[in-house]
């Protein structure tokens, strides 16, 4: 069941873990199957939050779950882990962009995630390999990253969740005995093969704004990153702002340009840029002014800090704030109430942003500061 959580044993050991005794798979890797290498009949993958180089997430809103591969140390050709994980991710998503008969071979994939209690895991649904608003080029990538001074490539793979909250066991015997689609397939899973459709399991939020916590870095290593911007921009804010350009940049892929403006009379906007809806001829260039603040944790930006950015945007324009800290509860209730433009980077999204751009640590991150 999507989100419930399943305990295993209280050993201390690899005994202890709930899959093998749930699904039938083995105790062991972040990428586990059933059946051969070549044609597996079911796929498991389990999240972890101790790779931070590495951040695997699945975005609840969207159904969109990214993946990292098995290839996350030096030494190794992209596909030649010990488990086979990017082999079969590779043959995964050449045959989910094939016809019906080659869709009909790829592995029901379930997700979970550890939830930090001993081997306990989180359901987090069934998936498909690939995203329907992305292309076959882009679902599937090779990323280079470096590592004690080596390069090597790993998988960065995209699959969407099914709308589907509850997993019979009567199919996944029926998988086992490779005949996934019977009368206890999943209608979701089923069109997926038939027509290549993925329904995607979408949870918009209640709440339409975040809590002072929900913005904040939430573990460790995320503390200690935002830390390192604090510390590196704390003699002059002013120089945090060519860094919050810099990841609005790595968060909005599709700003065209930006340009910080000067440190006196800015006009309550630290940068003013464009973003690029559409691509080639067909494309529109929308406007948007950026606001940067390097605060302690202890210090949100208030109603004050964000009249100035609204106050300055113009019709058919939108904000960008990015800040080290969180905004306050009143004055993200009034961005929303009042419907005002504005994407708010917090604390907790720059850390995610680093992360996914391969700065998982306090000193990649510092390495990083070094050109501002």
């Amino acid at each position: 069941m999507v989100d419930a959580v399943y305990q295993g044993g209280r050993n201390g050991n690899a005994s202890d873990d709930p899959l093998p005794h749930l699904v039938g798979v083995s105790n062991q890797g972040g990428f586990r199957y059933i059946g051969t290498k070549e044609c597996p009949n079911l796929a498991v993958l389990t999240l972890t939050t101790k790779e931070h180089d590495w951040p695997d997430n699945l975005d609840r809103e969207t159904g969109i779950f990214t993946y990292y591969g098995d290839n996350r140390k030096p030494g190794h050709e992209l596909h030649a882990t010990p488990r086979f994980g990017n082999l079969l991710l590779r043959d995964m998503f050449d045959k989910a962009h094939g016809q019906r008969s080659d869709r009909a071979l790829v592995p029901p994939v379930l997700i979970f995630s550890n939830t930090g209690t001993y081997r306990d895991v989180e359901f987090l649904g069934l998936a498909v390999p690939g995203v329907e608003s992305l292309d076959a080029n882009v679902d599937l990538v090779a990323l280079w990253r470096m590592k004690d001074g080596r390069r090597f490539q790993n998988y960065q793979a995209k699959f969407t969740v099914l709308d589907c909250q509850v997993i019979s066991k009567k199919w996944i015997e029926d998988i086992k005995a490779g005949s996934p689609l019977t009368m206890h397939c999943p209608a979701v899973w089923n069109t997926w093969v038939e027509r290549g459709v993925s329904k995607a399991l979408k949870a918009p939020r209640v709440l339409e704004y975040r809590s002072p916590r929900e913005q904040l870095a939430d573990e460790n290593t995320g503390r200690a990153m935002i830390a390192a911007i604090q510390q590196h921009f704390a003699e002059d804010h002013y120089r945090f702002e060519a860094c919050a350009a810099k990841i609005a940049e790595m968060m909005l892929h599709n700003i065209a340009s930006i340009d910080l403006t000067r440190r006196v009379r800015d006009g309550g906007r630290d940068a003013i840029g464009r973003y690029r809806i559409g691509t080639g001829a067909s494309a529109v260039l929308v406007d948007f002014a950026l606001e940067a603040k390097c605060y302690a944790d202890s210090n949100p930006v208030n109603v004050k800090d964000l009249s100035r950015l609204i106050s300055r945007l113009r019709h058919r324009q939108f904000g960008v704030l990015v800040t080290t800290s969180y905004v306050a509860t009143q004055a993200y209730q009034e961005i929303k109430e009042d419907q005002h433009p504005i994407v708010i980077i917090a604390a907790r999204d720059i850390v995610r942003i680093l992360k996914s751009a391969g700065l998982g640590s306090e000193t990649a991150v510092r390495e990083w500061l070094s050109a501002f």
